[in-house]
């Protein structure tokens, strides 16, 4: 990735991150992490920011959900996270960041235009979050969720 990428994807998520190389495994998938080590090349896959950012994603979702959203029930919050962390709704919010343009794909994956699947472009925003959890810390995870669900901000 250039560096004018990487600038303009941290402008759409609202962080820039101190070390970029966090975000390029974010981006990563095992089929092409393990065709560059194929080659003899060093690189890691975004699976591991996928479950960290998934965790962080709940966390952040549950603050937001219980201080900004006036959810007052276990059931409330566990409803509407549901219906906010759905593959198809975190897609959403790939698409509209642009983050299957980013991803590093296979060679399979690329002829299959996995780029584009609602799952990969799921776990990928997830390992972002992951990513940024990791490179700025939970207040910097959290105003980025609360940036990419704008529904949920303070009243």
């Amino acid at each position: 990735m250039t560096e004018t990428e990487i600038k303009k994807l941290e402008e759409e998520l609202g962080y820039r991150f101190k070390n970029a190389q966090l975000l390029e495994r974010a981006l990563t998938r095992k089929a092409y992490a393990n065709e560059q080590k194929q080659k003899n090349h060093d690189c890691e896959d975004q699976e591991i920011f996928c479950t960290l950012g998934d965790a962080v994603l709940t966390t952040v979702l549950v603050d937001l959900l219980m201080n900004n959203s006036g959810c007052r029930t276990s059931e409330e919050i566990t409803n509407r996270k549901i219906e906010l962390v759905s593959e198809e709704g975190l897609a959403k919010i790939s698409r509209k960041l642009e983050i299957g343009y980013f991803i590093k794909l296979g060679l399979g994956e690329k002829k299959r235009k996995d780029n584009e699947k609602p799952s990969v472009l799921a776990e990928t925003l997830e390992a972002i979050i992951g990513a940024i959890y990791l490179d700025g810390g939970y207040d910097a995870s959290k105003d980025v969720i609360a940036k990419l669900y704008p529904e949920l901000k303070s009243p």
